[in-house]
């Protein structure tokens, strides 16, 4: 990890401004992820041990500190950013964050404030969400059986996402379904998934399980190519590539049966990284430029070495130097290792 001590004797002050940050391949980064703790609620057995070592709390970043990150994001071209784990509604007084990230999509500096979420927290604070300037949510969920969510997530209460997701709707707020694909688990659910989705309003995207972390599990026993999904799911119904977009890496499908549409995540069998214009925050102020690399920027140093943020800016702009190309993510009989060490509640994903 590169950090960045200060400023360069003799260097001209950076200052901040709203053109797009961008990389050494010409792709415009205006999409920010925020990991705003590692913590969870659940222990879904694709993502992380059931017995974690989670970062002592010394080590994160204030809620200060994430705001005037982001913001710092925001002044150069960032407009949409997405909070993540984790999961971000069990971190202390998370609403704070949301609270004054809203603040910049109700001045127009901001096009979008969303999350990823698994669900459990929403009934309590849908209403606040919208309030604040949440339009859209994701929520993570492999299966519409009980009895296998409390399998696949270990501490999960199945009756409680389900609350979640009514007060979401109820509170305005659009949502799209998250389902990891898992051989052997929910590969054939995943249409009675599509029809629960589509009959209640909500998108639904699947993804490929991704080799980050040590996990209780055999990766190789759990990976399901989409390829092999989508080719099931056309035995079904009638799929049609649109080219709707979210920001994010998704490949969508109408289906015509329901009339929803259908998103396809594929790092592994088909990468999305010519198209990348995210970079992912961690908690503790560490930058990677890649979802599937190890190499990133410490912010935090940069964050707390001086009140003026043109330090920090020009932190900002090396990393974004750095952003590789692509990632990596192989799956097979000879990679039992994960691609990278850290969890995908580290980056959220």
């Amino acid at each position: 990890m590169n950090s960045f001590a200060g400023p360069v004797a003799g260097a001209a002050p950076i200052t901040a401004d709203k053109a797009p940050m961008i990389d050494p391949f010409g792709r415009a980064v205006t999409y920010l992820r925020v990991s705003v703790t590692d913590r969870c609620d659940f222990r879904c057995t694709y993502c992380m041990a059931e017995n974690m070592t989670f970062l002592p709390k010394k080590d994160l970043l204030t809620l200060e500190e994430l705001n005037r990150l982001c913001s710092a994001f925001i002044s150069k071209g960032v407009r949409k950013i997405r909070l993540t784990g984790g999961e971000p509604l069990v971190r202390k007084n998370i609403m704070f964050l949301v609270r004054e990230l809203g603040q910049h999509v109700k001045a127009g500096a901001l096009d979008e404030l969303t999350l990823t979420t698994n669900g459990s927290q929403l009934a309590k604070y849908a209403d606040e969400l919208y309030d604040s300037g949440v339009r859209r949510i994701n929520v993570s969920l492999d299966t519409l059986n009980p009895e296998k969510f409390k399998a696949i997530t270990r501490w999960g209460d199945f009756h409680k996402v389900m609350e979640g997701i009514d007060a979401a709707q109820k509170a305005g707020l659009k949502i799209k379904l998250n389902a990891v694909a898992l051989k052997d688990f929910n590969e054939f659910e995943i249409a009675d998934m599509l029809r629960f989705a589509h009959g209640r309003g909500m998108d639904m995207t699947v993804i490929e399980t991704m080799p980050m972390g040590e996990i209780d599990e055999d990766r190789t026993d759990q990976y399901l190519p989409l390829s092999k999904l989508r080719a099931d799911l056309e035995e079904h119904f009638t799929l049609t590539e649109i080219p709707y977009k979210t920001g994010g890496p998704a490949r969508y499908v109408e289906v015509e049966e329901t009339g929803g549409r259908l998103g396809f995540i594929t790092p592994m069998t088909h990468n999305f990284c010519e198209s990348c214009n995210r970079v992912r925050l961690t908690c503790t102020g560490t930058l990677y430029m890649c979802l599937g690399q190890n190499d990133a920027a410490d912010l935090r140093t940069a964050l707390r070495a001086s009140e003026n943020d043109d330090y920090l800016s020009a932190a900002i702009d090396e990393a974004i130097t750095r952003k590789p190309k692509g990632h990596d993510f192989i799956i097979d009989r000879t990679h039992k290792r994960p691609a990278v060490a850290r969890h995908m509640s580290v980056t959220g994903g």
